[in-house]
């Protein structure tokens, strides 16, 4: 009997253990649908964890779309998306409608974006009177062209006439062509810029003003439905986040494709860029704070809320806590 107990104690594990790895070989990976916003380096983490395999060593069979500008949190709000990568800005009017929308975790906590000029505008004062590009009046570009006129000592409202182009290839060609005198832009665009020989007045990054940017965001429903699901789909963004962080040239191999390009230097700027997202992109209530503020000025209901209103980050404190992302780094990250 004291030899049967042995071998049963012995042979048990790998029993369980076969039965375990039979069953997840079996076992379909679950479906998940994952929009982005914008064609930038910064929405860029959920197509490079799904190239480098996280999601699907995660049992997640995930397709990545874009989901071009303020279609992004109306897709979540229909289902079209599970998950969505846009900017705080984006999100923070549909949440404040819609309760089930809700981020997860953010890529930036500081406006990031650069103010840059064309070659004949080499201070402050030569940009009175001329026109600035912006995406859209009242958003995130615009809110950075304010930051950096008002860095330069200029007032947006009388010292320039700011220009709605709508999309960063607009901006950046209007640059190139002169009918804008300067804009605002990211890399890739800033690479192109330099070499075009544009003058780079004001780095936002360098201002350190927090102002929340792109975000992870998702439907509190699906949390609630999905909550394994969800989980491992936010620890295969947070590998996508240190591929950026270890691994320079995989990283940029993927972004070529992200991006369409094989312009080594605009890869390398892209991904210096990016390379400065934090290890734990959680949301900051600070930052989250600056944007609503930012959308109290155009609408007055918005200085009501609270950033906490719009942030769950539970499920990310339970991988940090777990010490997950402390390993992937091996030391304590940030």
């Amino acid at each position: 009997m004291s030899l049967s107990f042995r071998f049963i104690f012995f042979v048990s594990p790998v029993v369980l253990l076969a039965f375990a790895v039979d069953v997840t070989a079996q076992s379909k990976p679950e479906k998940l649908r994952i929009g982005y916003a914008a064609r930038a380096v910064a929405h860029s983490v959920p197509f490079v964890a799904k190239e480098a395999g996280f999601f699907a060593e995660e049992g997640i069979d995930a397709e990545v779309v874009r989901t071009a500008g303020s279609i992004a949190p109306m897709a979540l709000v229909a289902n079209e998306v599970d998950l969505a990568i846009m900017s705080a800005y984006l999100m923070i009017p549909v949440a404040a409608q819609n309760k089930d929308v809700v981020m997860l975790g953010g890529f930036s906590r500081y406006a990031s974006m650069v103010f840059v000029a064309r070659p004949d505008v080499k201070g402050a004062q030569d940009l009175k009177g001329k026109i600035v590009g912006i995406q859209r009046p009242g958003d995130a570009y615009e809110k950075s062209a304010r930051f950096a006129l008002r860095h330069l000592g200029l007032d947006a409202d009388k010292d320039v006439q700011l220009l709605a182009l709508g999309t960063n290839d607009v901006m950046w060609s209007a640059l190139q062509t002169g009918r804008v005198s300067a804009t605002i832009l990211s890399p890739p665009g800033t690479l192109f810029a330099r070499k075009a020989g544009m003058n780079f007045m004001v780095d936002l990054t360098d201002l350190k003003l927090e102002y929340q940017g792109s975000t992870i965001a998702t439907r509190r429903s699906f949390i609630q439905k999905n909550p394994q699901l969800a989980t491992r789909a936010l620890r295969a963004i947070v590998r996508g986040v240190h591929l950026f962080k270890s691994r320079k040239e995989d990283t940029i191999r993927i972004l070529s494709k992200f991006l369409g390009t094989q312009d080594r230097a605009a890869l390398e700027e892209s991904w210096e860029y990016a390379a400065k997202m934090p290890a734990k992109p959680y949301a900051v209530e600070s930052a989250v704070q600056a944007v609503l503020d930012h959308l109290a000025e155009g609408q007055p209901r918005f200085a009501q809320n609270k950033p906490a209103e719009f942030i769950d980050a539970r499920l990310l404190t339970e991988i940090d806590k777990s010490g997950y992302i402390d390993k992937l780094y091996g030391r304590q990250a940030k």
